[in-house]
């Protein structure tokens, strides 16, 4: 029998053996298997962009444990074993709060759905592919929200089963008619989601994009279902277009707002004053469908109403990109809405948030990385160079804060101490087995 396996997977496997063989020499087989740092690794940086917003020059990272143990002025010859970053810039993992690894293309060039013969075995490997693509890419931590599919996904990555970012994930979404819609109803689902594993709540609060964006849910039920989940300990993520919606979210004391394509200044500004997160997008999710309809078209809206709707947000949301940018104290982070055909490309979200929002490349990165984390919960863990943090690092051919596209040139990724990706290394191993 023939298994229908995207060509991202194929990829996913010759990228897997060739970071494999990278780091044979200075990691057991057995312990890089596991995801376990097998020694201290020291990284030599000339150049550290710490995420926060600081430039750190001539550094050695010393990595115990997977943390950051050390930063230590560079002098002398390089350690043993060290690897040598001088020549790139050095960067923490990069972070997407929002991004579909459940979304991909099938075998035969349309999106996945039920129903279309793909098998379970599969869909896991489309995921798998989707999930190595996007750690490759630099992006060492994602959100993915929506899709049941994310929690296995996540515990294998975890287990060291698979490589891959750290996933967050609902595991699932709420919506106006959940169980009946009622405020209690919804309570009771944001519960079941916590009971389930969910690290946070995904609620939509209005349509789709290519239906209007209108708002749908109602202050009450906002109000109840995030409520519900800060009161057991989870986050919410809403999207929502229309102001009034993202209006309606920010007022429900909801975590963050994803989307707001309609969002004017005194939506920004209501969100500024109530603390909520803001993951707006530039181009990269309407690009991927625009540019790649025949992947899309037929299922649900989309449709020729629904493509002309996103051609018509896409200068909508380049230059929200700009206003939300120059919204004093407004926490703007990065998030792509990912789906399939864009995993991976993440960072094409960065340069159309300079190059066509206007937001400077240095909060580009801080909305990214430190910024990033802090919406997540975990600013005290990743999202940084700094001593106690996981050593989630990544290195850029180029300097990103000089020029973004270099964010589109990852040649190295370590997550948790462990280095998935040298392309110094791989290709210098490449060289010395054909002499």
């Amino acid at each position: 029998m023939r298994f229908a396996v995207h060509p991202l997977f194929h990829s996913f496997v010759l990228s897997a053996l060739v970071a494999t063989t990278a780091v044979a020499q200075s990691m057991p087989r057995a312990v890089a298997a596991r995801g376990v740092q097998a020694a201290p690794i020291t990284l030599r940086a000339a150049r550290i962009l710490d995420g926060s917003g600081h430039v750190l020059q001539n550094v050695d990272i010393v990595i115990e444990n997977g943390r950051i143990a050390r930063l230590t002025p560079s002098t002398g010859p390089l350690p043993p074993g060290a690897i040598d970053l001088r020549t790139r810039t050095v960067l923490p993992g990069l972070i997407d709060t929002h991004v579909h690894l459940g979304w991909y293309i099938n075998d035969q060039g349309r999106l996945h759905a039920t129903g279309d013969g793909d098998t379970p075995a599969v869909s896991s490997l489309n995921q798998a592919g989707n999930a190595w693509a996007t750690l490759r890419a630099g992006f060492t931590t994602v959100q993915s929200v929506g899709e049941p599919e994310n929690g296995p996904l996540r515990d294998a990555i975890n287990r060291g089963v698979i490589p891959g970012p750290r996933v967050l994930t609902s595991l699932g979404s709420l919506n106006e008619t959940t169980k009946g819609g009622s405020p209690d109803s919804l309570r009771a689902s944001v519960r079941q989601f916590k009971s389930r594993g969910a690290d946070l709540i995904k609620i939509f609060a209005s349509k789709s994009i290519r239906d209007g964006g209108e708002a749908t849910m109602t202050d009450e039920q906002l109000a109840a279902a995030c409520s519900e989940a800060k009161s057991v300990g989870l986050r919410t993520l809403v999207h929502a277009h229309s102001a009034e919606s993202v209006q309606r979210a920010a007022r429900a004391g909801c975590t963050q707002v994803e989307h707001g394509v309609f969002a004017d200044n005194a939506t920004r500004a209501l969100m500024v004053s109530r603390g909520t997160y803001f993951d707006p997008q530039c181009g990269l999710v309407f690009h991927n469908y625009l540019d790649n309809k025949p992947w899309f078209d037929g299922i649900g809206n989309y449709n020729a109403v629904g493509f002309a709707s996103m051609e018509k947000a896409l200068p909508l949301a380049e230059s929200g990109i700009g206003l939300a940018s120059r919204t004093a104290n407004l926490k703007l982070v990065f998030g792509t809405d990912a789906v399939a055909g864009a995993h991976g490309r993440n960072a094409e979200e960065l340069v159309c948030r300079v190059r066509k929002g206007g937001q400077s490349a240095t909060d580009a990165i801080v909305s990214a990385t430190s910024r990033a984390a802090e919406s997540m919960a975990l600013g005290n863990e990743i999202g940084r160079i700094a001593v106690g943090f996981a050593a989630d690092i990544i290195a850029t051919n180029g300097d990103p804060s000089v020029e973004i596209e270099a964010t589109q040139r990852v040649s190295f990724v370590m997550r948790s101490g462990i280095v998935y990706r040298n392309d110094a290394a791989a290709q210098a191993h490449t060289r010395q087995t054909r002499k």
